[in-house]
């Protein structure tokens, strides 16, 4: 039994300063982490540590995951008995959904990361990776697809959500909660969810040419940031309030926008479902699947947007495209 380490950037590897320039920034290798985690060597679990991409996560694109994902799929391939990716937090729940999406294999894929850089008073990365390792080891995480692993919490990528901007314990899956706990070094798995067939392989060339965007509806919005985007972008999400209202104003041209590409309807409450038949004003649910939008469901506006880019980036026509959602939503 062996786990690979796929390193990247982010807090869990900001280790120092560079002269000059304000703020952490000096990237540690997979060897520095990995010394910095007590109790690791009695583990007795082989590791493998590969340094892959030197970036922060802010600056990741769906290709380099897409890399990432390919690396580890290799690595299973080849005996690893799982996977555990280090990233930064800003993007991990939405590049450990990409991963989750296209991920084929019962080995887990578990990706992990920090809140507070090696520079400070209690870092969390050391105990994160170490959660995270346990986590790939063990055979009860063995089909749950891609987790994420942080505050020895045990989520899916399908649900978990950052929710603040500084605390450890951010990441949370408001609609199910976490699938397991890491309790004295003991991995409890205390829910296994169904697991969805992966998405066919994705046409790079296809997913860096499709652009997909993002509409978060405030109040008193005229849609005027709408103009364009249909010359623009290949389908539209967008984040409504509550159960997927707009304002009365912004239905026409939601709903002329939806005649000429997908718009998937969302909610930007960060928890909940999108309704489908509750209320029937101009504006709501009801109103904006009769002009043509697509009902999202339980997806948040992030992951959204990455499932509507890959399903595009696929080919699927319509009628396809509105099977393959209502699988995730």
């Amino acid at each position: 039994m062996s786990i690979v380490l796929i390193t990247l950037g982010g807090t869990i590897a900001m280790g120092g300063v560079d002269r000059g320039r304000p703020g952490v920034v000096t990237r540690l290798s997979g060897a520095d982490l990995t010394a910095a985690v007590p109790g690791l060597a009695e583990l007795g679990v082989p590791l493998d540590v590969r340094d892959v991409q030197a970036v922060p996560s802010a600056s990741l694109t769906y290709r380099q995951v897409l890399d990432v994902v390919d690396v580890a799929a290799n690595a299973v391939a080849a005996g690893a008995s799982g996977v555990v990716v280090s990233q930064g937090t800003d993007t991990l729940e939405e590049s450990a959904f990409l991963a989750d999406l296209v991920w084929p294999h019962a080995a887990p894929l578990v990706f992990t990361g920090a809140m507070r850089n090696p520079t400070l008073a209690g870092p969390d990365g050391p105990a994160n990776l170490l959660a995270a390792i346990r986590v790939a080891a063990a055979s009860e995480a063995r089909g749950l697809g891609v987790l994420v692993v942080l505050d020895d919490e045990v989520h899916a990528a399908r649900w978990v959500r950052k929710t603040h901007s500084t605390s450890t314990a951010t990441f949370a899956s408001p609609n199910t909660g976490p699938l397991g706990q890491v309790i004295e070094g003991e991995v409890r798995v205390l829910v296994r969810p169904q697991r969805r067939d992966p998405l066919p392989p994705v046409d790079r060339e296809r997913l860096d040419a499709t652009r997909v965007a993002l509409y978060p509806v405030t109040l008193d919005d005229d849609g005027l940031l709408l103009s364009g985007v249909a010359d623009t972008h290949h389908g539209l999400v967008v984040a409504g309030f509550g159960v997927g209202h707009v304002p009365a104003a912004l239905a026409p041209r939601l709903g002329e926008l939806a005649g000429r590409m997908p718009v998937l309807l969302t909610s930007r409450t960060g928890a909940g479902s999108v309704l489908r038949q509750t209320y029937g004003a101009v504006g709501s649910e009801t109103d904006l699947q009769r002009r043509g939008l697509l009902n999202g469901g339980l997806l948040d506006p992030y992951k959204g947007r990455v499932l509507l880019r890959l399903l595009l980036a696929a080919g699927l026509d319509a009628d396809a495209l509105v099977v393959a959602l209502a699988r995730f939503r």
